[in-house]
């Protein structure tokens, strides 16, 4: 397939499936579906019907010497955020903290894990973990394929990452994916994220303005924090969320992606997963 200056891929990677997508640097040449595959859940290994997928995904374009960027569903990481020790001076006291945090929070050895974080000595800050073997299969069908891995980040990040300037001092931030809401709880002052909630919602009559604002009302109690004055959302928000108010309880929500709402519902939700964090 022969690309275009500006152009690149993204691939989408959840447990039941994977998706490719082309994007172009230039808004008018929009966002194109190229592919998508569900994978088989009948192999012997947790990660043999994902290879299978990108194999099958991918083998049917000619892509060496293009750019992707992967983006995998929540549920193939996990997330955290660590406290530095007290007189921590070097990289391996923090990645040492990251690993103990990360064995206490999962019940896990971090071996069998890929763990990167923005480091800080100074403050707490966030960790990312994926599987090794998981990486390897990325790493392996990209060689294959003669492609360049610019990023691989979860679908959390890479949506934190896009919308990050946008973040309003006194506001939370949230996205909707296949049925599950993700929460990141900011600091008052957006500088920050002081949590992270992934909650299962109910069916869309149910998941009303309602039912929102006591979800945030009951994280900011947990986190002994106020609760937001607004919430910023991308993904697949009910549209009930920003309509009249119903309630006294309601909290402002305000969509950050309305752009995208239009392409997004035509798409599947594999294809969705690897749209996260698009500039488009």
């Amino acid at each position: 397939m022969r690309r275009a200056w500006g152009q690149s891929l993204r691939i989408g990677v959840a447990a039941q499936g994977v998706s490719l997508l082309r994007e172009s640097r230039w808004r008018k040449a929009g966002v194109e579906v190229l592919a998508q595959h569900v994978c088989s859940a009948a192999v012997a290994h947790p990660y043999d019907g994902l290879a299978q997928g990108l194999r099958a995904l991918l083998g049917g374009h000619q892509l060496a010497g293009w750019p992707v960027r992967f983006v995998l569903a929540d549920e193939l990481v996990r997330l955290w955020r660590v406290e530095p020790p007290a007189g921590a001076a070097r990289l391996a006291d923090l990645q040492a903290s990251a690993g103990l945090r990360f064995q206490s929070l999962y019940g896990e050895a971090p071996a069998g894990w890929q763990i990167s974080a923005d480091w800080n000595a100074a403050a707490p800050f966030w960790a990312a973990a994926m599987p090794r073997e998981l990486l390897e299969v990325l790493q392996l069908q990209a060689q294959e394929h003669g492609l360049r891995i610019v990023s691989i980040e979860p679908q959390m990040i890479a949506v934190l990452n896009r919308w990050r300037r946008a973040l309003r001092p006194g506001a939370w931030f949230a996205a909707v994916h296949d049925g599950v809401l993700s929460i990141a709880a900011l600091e008052p002052d957006a500088s920050a994220v002081r949590a992270i909630r992934v909650l299962p919602m109910p069916s869309a009559q149910n998941a009303d303005q309602l039912w929102l604002g006591q979800v945030l009302q009951r994280e900011a109690l947990r986190l002994d924090m106020a609760a937001p004055q607004l919430l910023q959302v991308c993904g697949s928000a009910p549209k009930l969320w920003h309509g009249p108010v119903s309630h006294a309880e309601h909290i402002p929500c305000a969509v950050l992606d309305q752009a995208q709402q239009g392409a997004r519902c035509a798409m599947s939700v594999l294809a969705q997963l690897a749209l996260s964090g698009c500039a488009q």
